[in-house]
Order: C-alpha cells, then structure tokens, then sequence
C-alpha cells in the first residue's frame, strides 16, 4: 500500500492565504494528518462490524463503520483507530466539525433535554418556547425576502411539503373563497378527479430532490434510486451542459442555458395541466455536481413569474455557507426571491422557507404529520448558525474555497488525460471535477482512501468536495498533496 507523498508543485500560492484557524480554537487535539493503524482502509475490525450489522440492517453503501466517539474536527476515525481527513462528512451534512464542543454544549443544555424527552407534535402541541427557537435559529438564517417557514423531517420531506404547498396554493387560486364541493370531497378519496390534482411538479434532467414517492417523481439522477417505484408522470426540462473553463465558452455557455430556457417555457406552456412549481437545484449535487450561470437562473424567476408557475430552490445540499454565501442561489442576483427555498444536511433540521402567508392552508391537517419537524434538531441548527455567525465562517469558507480552486486547478491542469472540467470557481469550497470514466474515479476515491482521505464521489464519473466550515488551509494542503500523489499513480 503507497502512502507516500511528493512535495507539492502548487504550494507557491499558499503565501497568499492568511486566515485566523477557528479549527484550532474547537480542536486544539485535532490530528495534523491522517493516521494509520492497519494496512487497508477498511480494517478487520470495521469489517467484522459491518459484516455483523448486515444481518440486520441494509449495508449495502458502507464505505467503512465510523467511530465517532474518536472523530475529531475535520477527522473521521474508523472502527480501527484509522483517521481520515473527511472532505464528505456525511455527504454534506456536518456544518462545524465532528464533536464541536459548542454544540456539545448545546446538546447538554436543558433546553434540548427537554425538547428530546418531552418531543411535541407540533401541529397541535408547540412548545412554549418554539417561536423563540426558531426566532434565534433558522429564522435568524433565513434567505432574504423570507420570513416564514415549515419544518420537516429529511430534506426529502422538506421537497414534498413545498410540493404539497404548491399544489394546495394553486388550486385555492382557481377555488376561490369557494368551500371544497361534494364531488371534491368524495373524489379524492378515490384518488380521482376533481378531488386529486392533475398538476405536476417539473423538475430538472440530473435533478435530485429525495427518494419519497412524490420527491423521487423528480428526481432524474440516477435510475437505480428509481426503479421498480411507481411514479407521477411529470415533467422534466433540460438542465444546462456547460464547458470549462467559463471564460474560454461564455458564448457557447449562454446560447446553451438559453436553449434551456426555450425548452423550458415550451414546455410549459404546452402542458396538458398546469405545471403547479418547478424545483431545481443551485448545483445537481448528486447528478454530477452540474452547474449553471446566473443568467439560467434568472431566467428561470422571469419564466416561473410570466406563467404564474412557483418557484422552489432545493439548498437541502447547497445551502447553509459552503457556497461562500449562506445561501447558494444569493450568487444569483435575482429580480425577485424564490417562493420557497427547502434546506436539511448542515443545519441538521429540514423544512422550507418561503413569505407568501398563502401558502400556508387556511385549514388544518392538510400540512400535517405527528411530528413536524423536531424542536430537539431546531435547537441544534441554533446553535450552527450562532457559531457560524459568531467566526464568520461563510466569509472564511468563500476565501479558503478560491485558495482551493486556486490550487486544484494547478493540480489538475498536469494530468488533463486522467482529469477535466473543474468546476465551482468563486463557489466557495463547492468544488467537482470530472474524470475520463467511472472505473478512473472509483480508483482515485479509493486510492485517497487509502492514503488517509475521505472523498465523495456523484454521478457517473464525478468527484465532489464536501468539507465542514471550519476545513481550512491546513487541512486543504493536507488534501491537496496526497490528491496529487493520487493522480500522479493512479
């Protein structure tokens, strides 16, 4: 096993990046580099564990089992005492670091014992409280020109209650301040028309907004998520295929997104039933990391305005700072904000944003479900925005994501047969390349692995950067070296 590693051709430009190490103040023991204690990556103790967890829960995705007593900042440790420089964290999802001592502290606090031991259905029980939780929290957090929100389960969950948002909002336009007719009434218990809609959601090619029935009637990423799942006959449009660099094809670029928009409006206005919403994501995450410019998404507003269509923004893997903004489509300069914006990963909660009061129902339990959310992980996303807020980690992440592209591209640039379109310049540390096919990329996933570094990879033959907030220059040099002694043998 090669776990060597070349000096570094691109660290001349490190000279550059100076930044104040708020890793170092939440984890004065967090290790400088990976640590080994076994030959492989997994071990024979997270083997033996995962084979024995097989017997009695779907392994079939482990990558290795985690101890996460022993995971530190940006290191994951294995069930073996193996410490991985983790640039996935739980695909997206670990905002601060694992076990920082904030929310550690957080999680003590009487505020959320009380909110996991005595959890509410809050729908019909809120807690004294929850307003104010929310108030210091996700609300604080907001995307702008929003004030008001839905919490949820999962960020699949969040994706279907904006859908039945939508569906709801559009039908009381056409009803009116009419009350539900008899035929309404019975119908739907049949699931037929008048009472059941025939609207749809449209949603993106390599789109992914979840895996729950209605959530993975718009998901176009990957057919295994798909298969053998009945599914609503909804639209999808084209997303855009841009080249790279962007500044040697900004023309081919724009007439591309702009072909997009064509189709999508044609789309629109040839649907047999109204399109109710689309949904599209700032980056397909788990498509291939796609991007598009600001002018594709601007154009998207101006079209969902002009055909009265809502317009929801999936930030469940996008949002909460990794971009360099806290919120990803605020690089987008829109002309007027989102009618709803969902979340969930980095703020460990779920739900939806949005400002219209009317997309609230005016009755109850029609946007219902025993839990609706859970204060317990309100609490938490609290306490990840104050921390957020308090180091100014959207700040640090934007300036250590251009000293990482910075550098990737240097990298990258030397082996242009193995490695291609690197992508998410000015995107904070949402950062993806392409390699020359998916047995290339499973290799270099597995060869940084084995070299202590725990890497992601989405679609076909794409790898993706996921790293917490508090990922800095020290752990990017770390990285970036043992991604070039990769490249360099694979």
């Amino acid at each position: 096993m090669l776990r060597s590693v070349r000096s570094p051709t691109w660290r001349q430009t490190s000279k550059r990046f100076n930044s104040t190490s708020v890793a170092a103040t939440y984890f004065p023991q967090e290790p400088t580099e990976p640590i080994f204690q076994t030959e492989s990556i997994p071990g024979p103790k997270s083997q033996a564990l995962n084979k024995e967890l097989g017997e009695v829960y779907d392994n079939h995705a482990t990558y290795f089992v985690a101890d996460y007593f022993n995971s530190l900042g940006n290191y994951i440790s294995d069930a073996d005492g193996n410490k991985l420089l983790d640039v996935y964290c739980q695909i997206s999802s670990i905002a601060l670091g694992y076990n920082n001592p904030e929310l550690i502290k957080t999680a003590k606090s009487d505020e959320m014992t009380n909110a996991i031991v005595n959890r509410p259905a809050l729908a019909c029980f809120p807690s004294t409280n929850y307003r104010q939780i929310l108030e210091d929290g996700l609300l604080a957090a907001a995307p702008p020109g929003m004030n008001r929100i839905w919490t949820a389960l999962s960020g699949s969950d969040a994706n279907e209650t904006a859908y039945k948002a939508a569906f709801m909002y559009q039908h009381a336009k056409l009803r009116g301040d009419k009350a539900f007719t008899e035929q309404e009434l019975t119908s739907c218990m049949e699931n037929k028309l008048p009472g059941a809609s025939d609207m749809s959601i449209l949603s993106f090619d390599k789109g992914f907004h979840g895996r729950l029935f209605g959530s993975l009637s718009t998901t176009r990423s990957k057919a295994i998520h798909k298969l053998d799942i009945p599914a609503f006959p909804w639209p999808k449009a084209p997303f855009p295929k841009l080249k790279y660099p962007l500044s040697e094809y900004e023309t081919e670029n724009r007439d591309e997104e702009q072909g997009c928009l064509y189709e999508l409006e044609s789309i629109i206005e040839n649907s047999p039933s109204k399109i109710a919403a689309i949904i599209v994501e700032p980056v397909q995450s788990e498509g291939g990391d796609n991007h598009a410019t600001p002018f594709f998404f601007q154009g998207l507003r101006d079209i969902t305005k002009k055909h009265d269509v809502l317009f929801i923004v999936d930030e469940v893997q996008t949002g909460v700072g990794a971009s360099g903004k806290m919120w990803a489509h605020e690089h987008w300069n829109l002309t007027s904000p989102p009618d709803m914006v969902t979340f969930s990963k980095k703020f460990q909660a779920a739900g939806f944003y949005f400002s219209n009061p009317d997309l609230q129902p005016k009755l109850p339990y029609r946007q219902f479900n025993t839990w609706c959310g859970d204060p317990s992980k309100a609490i938490l996303a609290k306490g990840i925005y104050q921390e957020i807020v308090k180091h100014g980690l959207v700040e640090k992440t934007a300036k250590l994501g251009d000293y990482l592209y910075g550098s990737l591209n240097t990298i990258l640039s030397k082996f242009p047969q193995k490695v291609s379109n690197l992508r998410g310049q000015n995107f904070g540390t949402f950062i993806a390349w392409d390699c020359a096919d998916a047995d290339l990329r499973n290799k270099i996933l597995l060869a940084c692995r084995e070299r202590g570094v725990n890497l992601g990879g989405c679609g076909d033959y794409s790898v993706r950067l996921r790293p917490t907030l508090v990922f800095e220059k020290k752990h990017a040099d770390v990285f970036l070296n043992i991604l070039e002694d990769v490249l360099a043998k694979v």
